[in-house]
């Protein structure tokens, strides 16, 4: 079994990939904070517990591991830990991997890991061109050509991280739960805040892809992330929401290098 792993500055995301009915399948995945005091020996804990939860030996089930890191103290930590503990072949998507997809940024080298996992998956799935939008602590817009080019995109501030801006710089607005309110037209200053914000990106969903569409043609729009779940369902602009295709990219460039 494969074991991919995405590292964003907040979260990361653990899946477990297996052979069934002739197709790769997502078995299990997990979702922990990140930690960046974390040692490549507490990693290696806390990934076989998270195995073991679900009743697998680690030396006995992985046979592989992948990993998407925008921490580097991580991805330092997590090449320990695998060289360490789990001598089982490894990818971690860095300069010089192979991902089948040509990257046509000025300095490739400067593209989130987690930023050409998802081109890579979404490419393999939906062909292009196409659009993907991965809501984390970041939000991030790839665009992907016809040919399978990676052309480059737009990074805004993530939904959270603009709130805890706003909360810090408003003495007098008080955080809020992060859910649709009734109504765009907030009754209250929570759904006001609510709505600026869910409606807020939203929007800017709407926008940016406008003029991304303006220069691809049409497009089909994928949503990633966190918060995809909240936002996807609010604009008819996304077409597609794929909770885990950041895992789905790693599998595909782990079987690529393997």
């Amino acid at each position: 079994m494969l074991l991919a792993i995405d590292v964003g500055n907040t979260q990361t995301v653990i899946g477990m990939f297996a052979r069934e009915r002739g197709q790769e399948e997502l078995l299990h995945h997990w979702r922990i904070s990140s930690n960046a005091e974390r040692t490549s020996d507490e990693l290696a804990m806390l990934v076989s517990q998270l195995l073991d939860l679900q009743g697998f030996e680690i030396d006995r089930t992985v046979s592989g591991i992948a990993v998407a890191s925008v921490v580097p103290r991580v991805t330092a930590a997590l090449r320990e830990m695998t060289e360490r503990w789990f001598p089982v072949p490894t990818v971690i998507v860095e300069p010089g991997i192979k991902t089948g997809m040509p990257i046509l940024y000025e300095d490739p080298k400067e593209v989130g890991a987690d930023r050409i996992a998802d081109a890579v998956a979404a490419y393999a799935r939906y062909g292009g061109p196409t659009i993907v939008i991965d809501f984390g602590t970041a939000t991030t817009f790839e665009a992907i050509s016809d040919k399978g080019e990676y052309l480059g995109g737009a990074i805004i501030p993530g939904v959270e991280i603009s709130l805890d801006a706003l909360f810090a710089r408003a003495a007098a607005l008080r955080r809020v739960a992060l859910v649709a309110p009734r109504s765009v037209i907030g009754k209250s200053t929570n759904e006001s805040i609510q709505a600026g914000a869910v409606y807020g990106i939203s929007a800017q969903v709407e926008g940016l892809c406008q003029r991304f569409e303006a220069e691809l043609g049409e497009c089909t729009v994928v949503a990633t992330g966190g918060l995809a779940d909240l936002i996807a369902p609010l604009t008819p602009a996304i077409q597609h929401h794929e909770p885990w295709l950041t895992l789905h990219g790693l599998r595909l460039i782990f079987e690529r290098n393997a």
